[in-house]
């Protein structure tokens, strides 16, 4: 069904409770396993109904912040969600402790049960007065940085639109949209630090709330960190800043002679060709057709995924002023549908789109069809795998989204997702500074940002950009605001998405076979298991970041 098609109505939670209640004691009456196997499906039903609903309207509100009927949509479900959450997890705690769990277990797999687990250290009822506020902070940070009207060149441009600008090849059209996009920054500072502190001190009374002396504890228990910890974190940090930042600032430096310049400064941190980095050619019609030639020869899967994608017009890419701003794939069970929601804005990020989006939607899609929902249900760093492989996999078609400009944007893109690690793992150690003293004022906040951008890039230069200059960068990092601690998830998945670029060069079929393998595996083990089933390295796994350092040596000699 296309999208547009798609009804809507709005979740009566408490019709929703009633089914719930109706379930859950159905379930504790059940004699067997197979009983409570045939309850649980019905709980698939029913909080797939629920979830595509919410979905529904999350997308129609994004399309268009200001729509009126969409606004009241999203602030009923930052209200409600939570109890719904709370409600799934009173369910899960029964599923949990029942006595037949082992035949269950069985058939949804012990991952699930390790995730309920979590679930429970991550939840309680006495935190949704504090969940609804932390939904409405969000709501709020997400507002202003949408609603952003920029004066640029004759033009008001939110800060999708200004993109183009802050890459363009002529250096003083850059520096003066970037002085733009720093003069928007500036005027929202003091409401910016007041939205993020307002997001520490209500994140860590839920973790107080808990038991548990910081958020970082439930931050990581709400990240379903399920095989991993913090100890692990910080050996792939240690990793990073050891091997990959001094790899990273030789990219930099080959960029700055690329570029001719004596010295790098923040305005040239995304250009990559003196000409100016490769855009796309056409119109975003003829982008998402050339994904759809791409991906029907890429695979037999990839073709009927694309295809069905277009057929049902699941794709929201054109960037307007009343949207939001990112990108995202979500997905709509009842019809077994992934969802693309995009900005694009005439720069190569439009076709990483059609491949990063489109690498999670394609492992949504093959996801979809397993009966056992709970399969679906990925950490995150497995997620950004299948996306940021996916860029790598579909280089071979670059010609037509580039012309001869294809092999510019392949360097460009290699050295793009290099550089991208130190700066994931400092966004999480960032994260992991704030939360662990939550009472830090904005500036110490803005303090310790600095401090660790001279760690992790230490080329970095912002000039007489006060407000960057003192630490403001952060702030538009959404998912700062948004997602505590996901940051990291792209870091390890780049890691391993790397070994699939060099695997690819070796033998490109073998290496397809081992990512089709890991899509479909979904979540039914381990992050840890699944990346060595597949052949690929642990990113914690000690030595894996220096190997992987050596192999990418011999593409920037």
């Amino acid at each position: 069904m296309k999208f547009k098609d798609m009804p809507y109505q709005r979740v009566d939670f408490d019709q929703v409770e009633k089914d719930m209640k109706a379930l859950m004691e159905e379930f504790d009456n059940a004699a067997s396993g197979e009983e409570q196997f045939r309850v649980h499906q019905k709980y698939y039903d029913l909080t797939d109904r629920a979830h595509t609903q919410m979905t529904i309207a999350h997308i129609r509100y994004d399309v268009d912040t200001t729509d009126e009927f969409y606004n009241k949509e999203h602030d009923y479900y930052n209200e409600k969600s939570p109890v719904f959450y709370n409600l799934l997890l009173e369910y899960e705690k029964k599923l949990y402790a029942s006595p037949f769990r082992e035949y269950l277990e069985g058939k949804i797999g012990s991952v699930a049960f390790k995730n309920m687990e979590i679930s429970q250290k991550a939840m309680d009822e006495r935190l949704i007065p504090l969940m609804q506020e932390e939904n409405a902070l969000t709501t709020e940070y997400n507002k202003l940085i949408a609603g952003a009207k920029i004066e640029f060149e004759g033009k008001t441009l939110n800060l999708s639109l200004l993109r183009p600008y802050l890459i363009h090849p002529d250096r003083s059209v850059r520096e003066a949209a970037h002085k733009k996009q720093s003069a928007f920054f500036a005027a929202n500072a003091d409401k910016l630090d007041e939205i993020y502190d307002k997001l520490v001190k209500n994140r860590t009374a839920q973790a107080r709330e808990m038991g548990y002396e910081n958020y970082l504890e439930l931050g990581y228990y709400r990240m379903q960190r399920n095989c991993y910890g913090k100890e692990e974190v910080e050996t792939f940090r240690r990793q990073i800043r050891e091997y990959f930042v001094p790899f990273a600032e030789k990219l930099h430096d080959r960029r700055r002679q690329r570029l001719g310049l004596e010295k790098l400064s923040y305005i040239d941190a995304s250009v990559y060709f003196k000409e100016g980095n490769p855009a796309p050619l056409g119109t975003p019609e003829e982008i998402l057709a050339a994904g759809q030639k791409m991906y029907g020869e890429l695979s037999p899967e990839t073709k009927e995924f694309y295809d069905f994608m277009m057929d049902n017009e699941l794709f929201d890419v054109l960037g307007r002023k009343t949207k939001r701003a990112g990108g995202y794939m979500t997905y709509m069970p009842v019809y077994h549908s992934p969802f693309v929601f995009a900005n694009f804005n005439g720069t190569s990020g439009d076709v990483d789109v059609i491949t990063h989006e489109c690498g999670h939607a394609f492992q949504g899609y093959l996801s979809g069809k397993d009966p056992i929902r709970e399969h679906s249900n990925i950490t995150m760093e497995t997620a950004e795998i299948h996306s940021m492989s996916m860029e790598f996999f579909t280089q071979k078609w670059m010609e037509l989204f580039f012309g001869d400009r294809a092999q510019d944007y392949i360097e460009m893109h290699l050295e793009d997702a290099a550089a991208f690690i130190p700066y994931g793992c400092m966004v999480d150690e960032f994260q992991h500074i704030v939360y662990a003293d939550p009472d830090m004022t904005p500036a110490q906040r803005h303090e310790a940002w600095l401090k660790l951008e001279q760690e992790y890039r230490p080329h970095q230069d912002y000039g007489d950009d006060e407000f960057m200059g003192k630490g403001g960068f952060w702030q538009k990092q959404q998912h700062i605001y948004n997602s505590p601690f996901y940051y990291i998830d792209y870091s390890l998945a780049q890691t391993c998405a790397l070994q699939y670029k060099v695997k690819m060069d070796e033998n490109f079929q073998a290496a397809w076979e081992s990512y089709l393998k890991l899509c479909r595996l979904s979540a039914s083990d381990f992050f840890t298991n699944m990346v060595r089933e597949v052949g690929l390295r642990s990113p914690f796994e000690d030595g894996c970041i220096k190997n992987i350092v050596e192999k990418l040596e011999k593409y920037v000699k």
